[in-house]
């Protein structure tokens, strides 16, 4: 379930990340060692995350995915093995909220795209999912939330 898109405004969000390009197929193997990575980073250098992870889509390609996960930071991160300092850059951004299982991302995805295409929208080749609310949240995938992010292609 989608909630109704909005056009706003994104500030820059300092993070520690992870950049990673792997065949579209890997994503479910990757996603959780490489946010457990991180957050074992973060919690070595006695910092704590300054919100919900995210993935940072820099194209979308039928085949690959070419991406980074991170988490925001308040203070810098000192780079460590794949974890390195990055942002979660400032855009105009259309973002929607979808609430339900990861495994339901790809249909919103498609609905939401079907809504910039009918508003006439131009978007940049970037995306961006913030995890606001899952598995660590409770154990019901009615009740996760991800926001849904495409920048504008004048931002």
């Amino acid at each position: 379930m989608l909630e109704k898109p909005q056009i706003l405004k994104t500030d820059a969000m300092p993070a520690a990340v992870i950049h990673l390009t792997i065949p579209r197929e890997e994503i479910r193997k990757v996603m959780g060692p490489s946010y457990h990575e991180l957050m074992s980073t973060l919690e070595a250098q006695g910092l704590k995350p300054a919100g919900p992870w995210f993935s940072h889509h820099f194209k979308m390609d039928p085949r690959v995915f070419d991406f980074e996960i991170g988490v925001p930071v308040d203070a810098p991160i000192r780079p460590r093995g794949r974890v390195q300092p990055g942002e979660l850059p400032a855009a105009t951004v259309v973002r929607t909220v979808y609430r339900g299982g990861y495994e339901g991302l790809p249909s919103a995805w498609g609905e939401f795209e079907e809504w910039i295409r009918k508003e006439g929208l131009e978007t940049a080749p970037n995306l961006w999912e913030i995890y606001a609310r899952g598995p660590e949240s409770g154990p019901d995938p009615a009740q996760w939330e991800t926001e849904l992010s495409r920048p504008l292609a004048s931002s």
